[in-house]
């Protein structure tokens, strides 16, 4: 079982400004395999495989030691998986009927993760005696990361990412399923309208009446809820027809 936490990093000034250039050459990296891929199939209706952009990975990085070699290669190999996944989905509802959607070119105020594999371009240290935990990225830095719980199991992957202006680190860690103590009691459940829920203990649960309550509260802001929309339309509709008020009162 994998459980995910995400926690509120505080990276320096130089830190910043590395991992805002780590999301733009992971997105520029995005963008040139997405066109890969569709001018592939345009000029010769070939497929490229995500197996066939990880082995190029190698030569782009060779090619360009200040900018995509800098990286991670298994955070590139992610990103790349990232794509193989939008990409699938497109298939997927190709196959099923639906309004496929292909692929975008994401733009880099909108590329705003990065996946990282724990040991392997990244380094979860969880906090110590001064309170704070450590992210360390490659390419980035060890940042600063505000803990507030314990992470359980272990941790398989590490995702820097941008929210507006404040950073997070989302940790995926692996654990065992804690079963929970057995009881030995039974208990059956009805579900109904009146009563949310009876047990067959005789305890029950009343219905929460959510529709009631937004209804409630459109009326408080002064909107009329959606049957008096419907009321309020039929009335209108029998004043362009000619017809009386009490007429329409009646037929509404």
């Amino acid at each position: 079982m994998k459980r995910a936490y995400k926690f509120r990093a505080y990276p320096t000034r130089p830190q910043e400004t590395r991992a805002a250039r780590l999301l733009a050459d992971h997105c520029e990296l995005y963008n040139a395999a997405l066109e890969e891929r569709r001018e592939a199939w345009r000029m010769r209706q070939a497929t490229i495989t995500y197996g066939t952009q990880s082995a190029q990975l190698k030569q782009i990085r060779a090619g360009d030691r200040d900018g995509q070699g800098r990286h991670s290669f298994t955070a590139q190999q992610q990103t790349l998986r990232r794509l193989g996944v939008v990409f699938q989905g497109f298939y997927d509802r190709c196959r099923a009927g639906q309004a496929p959607g292909y692929p975008r070119f994401k733009p880099r105020a909108r590329f705003d993760q990065v996946m990282f594999v724990n040991g392997d371009g990244a380094k979860w240290s969880p906090f110590g005696g001064d309170g704070w935990a450590r992210a360390a990225f490659q390419a980035v830095g060890a940042v600063k990361v505000r803990q507030h719980r314990p992470v359980q199991g272990a941790v398989k992957t590490l995702q820097l990412k941008r929210e507006h202006r404040r950073w997070y680190v989302i940790v995926v860690a692996e654990c065992d399923p804690a079963p929970r103590p057995t009881t030995g009691r039974e208990v059956g459940i009805d579900v109904g309208v009146a009563r949310f829920l009876t047990t067959s203990d005789g305890e029950f649960i009343p219905n929460p009446g959510f529709l009631a309550a937004s209804r409630q509260d459109t009326v408080i802001c002064g909107v009329h809820g959606p049957m008096d929309a419907d009321v309020n339309g039929a009335r209108n509709v029998y004043a362009r027809a000619g017809l009386g008020s009490g007429q329409a009162a009646g037929a509404a």
